[in-house]
């Protein structure tokens, strides 16, 4: 048994990657899944594609290497985390589409609890800022949108389950229902500080506790792999979402250690020990990890459209056919030419939580091309890490030595160079950069004995590049002074459900 395949089941895509006792890839298998927009704002996944997607990237990622699966000595899991799926217990069927993480149908519902003046301790006790993102409402959605299903939750018949859960269900012919505190974490239901489910919340946001799945470490064994894969016997061993697992893949393991991954979205973490946080400045406080009974804990800003800005010039625009293309275009031209491109297509992340903010491209002028376009959305990525790290830095007090980057858009030369300027800071990237999948597999391999201590892993971790800043740090300030006017001008562009309401009424 000498190999850990890691499974990750992302926004976009699920892939499954097959590392050896050196950390390398051996094999790599990727399918797309599909995005479901049923109306604006909304985005849903079907559970059952993640499912059977995520069975044959693992299966192909098997023969790909030329392994049998007695060659792998345990899974990891790693998962988009708030994505909500609610399934019956008796037949394992999805009661409705997954609710995305991105998805913001339940902002009013938000809005609704804030107002009872709830947002204060549900901060405190989990650590999040109320808001759409998180799993909670969209819970209380599904049961009050589905026709039967609160009362079958309420009768016990229900499961719900972040993709983690969900793929730990299926793999184990659902014989286990569980998470990791990582993603139970980002739930808006589990208690920081007392470390289970907090049922004055579940109260509060009307969630059956029957629903819930048990909370473990992210590293053990819990449960072996029916016949799915071909050949029982594999053990599950290892679970974190994503940016905890990039976390742990970037052997970010000391406080202070800090990380962005440029996925779907945009994710910076610091390590802060074994104490959790709280911030002044709208970022979250999470668990990076549970090691046996410890936990540890990081500081999040989390941005909503990172590399799907990217997606959306290929997709949307089809101004280019691939992101290589987009580097190509942003190369041609020394800078923007005075465009700026806020991608807030899903409202504002940290550390704005404006839901109701909208994507906004502004400055172009007539001699503007499609170059300054794809270089506006390289640093309107740039330029929103930046945010979420002067935030950090006012929180913690502790500068940053150097940036750990991770994620397929930390392949861009020109983002990462950008990045470095902006920040003033050395932007790293290691070798490596698949540092999701590497982080679950480390965490699964650690459980099984394939690997001893986090230290002996650490080794492992080497950089591939440094970007170092080159920008004169009077020319950073100004441009980023001229970001911070274009995001004020993005915000609140959609009404508020509290004045569509009013304007109605106004009409009547």
């Amino acid at each position: 048994m000498s190999y850990i395949l890691s499974l990750d089941a992302g926004t976009t895509s699920v892939r499954a990657i097959i590392f050896d006792r050196s950390g390398k890839i051996r094999s790599i298998a990727q399918k797309e899944i599909r995005q479901i927009y049923p109306q604006p704002g909304w985005v849903e996944h079907d559970p059952q594609e993640i499912w059977y997607s995520s069975l044959g990237v693992a299966i192909e990622a098997i023969g790909r290497a030329k392994l049998r699966t007695r060659d792998i000595a345990g899974i990891g899991i790693t998962n988009q985390r708030e994505t909500t799926i609610v399934w019956d217990r008796a037949t394992g069927e999805p009661v409705a589409n997954a609710i995305v993480w991105q998805d913001r149908r339940t902002a009013g519902a938000c809005d609704r609890i804030r107002s009872d003046g709830a947002a204060p301790k549900i901060q405190r006790r989990t650590g999040l800022i109320l808001d759409a993102y998180f799993s909670a409402t969209k819970i209380a959605w599904i049961l009050d949108h589905v026709p039967g299903a609160r009362r079958r939750a309420e009768a016990g018949e229900l499961a719900f389950g972040t993709v983690d859960s969900w793929l730990v269900w299926k793999l184990t012919g659902g014989q286990k229902h569980i998470t990791d505190a990582t993603n139970a974490s980002r739930t808006l239901l589990f208690n920081l500080h007392t470390g289970v489910w907090d049922r004055e919340l579940l109260k509060l946001f009307r969630v059956p506790e029957s629903m819930l799945p048990e909370v473990c470490s992210s590293s053990e064994v819990y449960g072996e792999v029916t016949d799915a894969l071909g050949s029982g016997g594999i053990p599950v061993s290892g679970i974190a979402g994503d940016q905890q697992a990039a976390l742990f893949g970037q052997m970010c393991v000391r406080p202070g250690m800090t990380k962005n991954t440029y996925g779907t979205g945009c994710f910076l973490l610091q390590n802060t020990g074994t104490k959790p946080v709280a911030s002044k400045n709208r970022l979250l406080t999470t668990v990076a990890w549970k090691m046996g009974r410890t936990l540890e804990y990081a500081q999040e800003g989390s941005v909503f459209i990172g590399g799907a800005a990217l997606q959306w010039l290929r997709d949307g625009l089809q101004l280019v056919r691939s992101a290589q293309e987009v580097n190509l275009l942003a190369d041609s031209v020394p800078d923007s030419g005075g465009v700026f491109l806020v991608p807030a297509f899903a409202g504002l992340g940290a550390p704005h939580w404006d839901p109701y903010a909208r994507g906004l491209v502004i400055g172009i002028s007539r001699d503007t091309s499609a170059a300054h376009l794809a270089r506006a959305a390289l640093e309107g990525i740039a330029f929103q890490v930046a945010d979420l790290l002067d935030a950090m830095r006012a929180d913690t007090g502790r500068s940053v030595p150097e940036l750990r980057v991770d994620g397929g858009a930390s392949n861009s030369a020109p983002l990462m160079q950008f990045q470095a300027d902006i920040l003033r800071v050395p932007v790293v990237r290691p070798a490596v950069t698949e540092t999701t999948a590497l982080g679950a597999a480390y965490l699964a391999g650690l459980a099984v004995g394939f690997w001893k201590t986090p230290q002996s892993i650490a080794a492992q971790w080497k950089v591939e590049g440094t970007f170092e800043p080159r920008m004169p740090a009077s020319r950073a300030t100004e441009l980023r002074e001229r970001w911070f006017e274009a995001v004020r001008r993005s915000q609140n562009w959609i009404p508020s459900e509290t004045a569509r309401g009013r304007s109605a009424r106004r009409r009547r």
